[in-house]
């Protein structure tokens, strides 16, 4: 079925004969009663039983997660309580001190600091690689303590877009397994699992969920015995999704695909004219032909994504005083909302990242971050132009 079906029709749990509710029902229940001490002890063995404590599943979270695996094209998911509670919940699972991650350079902040605390505390080895050229991964991969490649399918906030093809396929290969934040594309732009893939991440706050209500992450597995790998450190950080936040975020599952247009369509149309400004430096979205990741971006995604950067001419004093100056836009955090935000990439999202670290990401001083809306596009534009003037 095409995405646009599946994201209506989520999966539901069985119900009795003759009717069913057209919605997941919101189980929000901290535990489930039994009627026997074994049917309790039983319901403990694993994460596929019957539900003793939603800490450990729950039938709302379930629906999510097989929601998710459908969408993604996976054999199994598990949903977490954030985006950085899967990608912690998965290193913390696969890894053993002394391995050896190799990484694409431009990452989320957040990932950044995960990596680099498990360097500090476990001496895990992290290697930073452009993520442009299979060959180089494979020369960095060359340890035999080499254990997962981390990547991105859309890098925030310069919307480079990786070779995933030839990175998957070259650690595929190697006997390395790959992650990939799916968080800025979604499975309507690309679906990394079909691609070679082993696990795809997701904060589900963003896009999956739409709707700036809901904090909830989700990793999708290619291979169902990766996710009994997870799940255990799922129970024991208490990384587990919320029932409430699980409902919320398949309501915004089924309108993904037309939200996916309507981002798509506007950020295409602001980073045009944009590019075109004569106050704007440059412009980072990958469906402009002169974005570094063009080529790589036209073969990998459906659509360049509603995320895009811009650099003022007047570097970081007039980046702090565009975003301060927009009206239909809204100075905040986050992103993949119906709403367009702007934020400031290096004193937020990457706060983490060092001066170095920050410019071989790519990401300048007065680099504005702007997460493009479902608003009417010449709203938008206006909005732009009088916080430029």
């Amino acid at each position: 079925m095409d995405i646009s079906t599946r994201a209506v029709h989520v999966v539901n749990e069985p119900s009795p004969p003759g009717s069913r509710p057209l919605s997941v029902p919101l189980v929000q229940s901290s535990a489930f009663a039994f009627d026997s001490a074994d049917g309790l002890a039983g319901a403990m063995a694993g994460p596929d039983g019957p539900y003793a404590y939603s800490r450990r599943g729950n039938p709302t979270v379930r629906a999510l997660e097989k929601t998710l695996a459908g969408l993604e094209g996976g054999a199994s998911a598990l949903a977490f309580a954030s985006g950085m509670g899967a990608i912690s919940g998965v290193l913390l699972a696969l890894l053993r001190p002394g391995d050896r991650v190799v990484a694409q350079r431009c990452l989320y902040g957040g990932t950044y600091a995960v990596l680099s605390d498990l360097s500090e505390r476990y001496g895990i080895q992290v290697v930073y690689v452009s993520g442009d050229d299979p060959a180089a991964f494979e020369e960095a991969a060359q340890s035999p303590r080499t254990r997962l490649m981390v990547l991105e399918t859309i890098a925030n906030p310069t919307g480079q877009v990786p070779d995933l093809p030839g990175l998957l396929a070259a650690a595929r290969r190697m006997g390395v397994r790959s992650v990939v934040d799916n968080s800025l594309a979604s499975p309507v732009l690309c679906r990394p699992l079909e691609l070679g893939a082993d696990i795809v991440v997701h904060s589900t706050t963003k896009y999956l969920a739409g709707h700036s209500d809901v904090l909830g992450g989700a990793a999708v597995f290619a291979d169902d015995e990766l996710r009994r790998a997870v799940w255990p450190r799922t129970v024991e950080l208490g990384a587990c999704a919320d029932p409430f936040a699980a409902w919320l975020t398949l309501r915004g599952v089924a309108t993904l695909p037309l939200r996916m247009r309507e981002h798509c369509a506007n950020a295409a149309v602001l980073a045009e004219r944009l590019a075109a400004h004569p106050d704007v430096a440059a412009v980072h979205y990958p469906w402009l032909a002169d974005h570094p990741s063009y080529a790589t971006a036209r073969k990998v995604l459906s659509g360049g994504g509603g995320l895009l950067s811009f650099e003022l001419a007047g570097g970081r004093e007039a980046g702090r005083a565009f975003i301060e100056r927009v009206r239909v836009a809204q100075l905040a955090l986050s992103l993949g909302g119906v709403e367009t935000l702007v934020t400031h990439p290096a004193s937020t999202s990457h706060r983490e990242l060092d001066a170095a670290a920050l410019e071989a990401a790519g990401i300048a001083g007065g680099l504005v971050r702007m997460s493009v809306g479902i608003e009417g596009v010449e709203d938008l534009w206006d909005d732009i132009e009088q916080a430029l003037a």
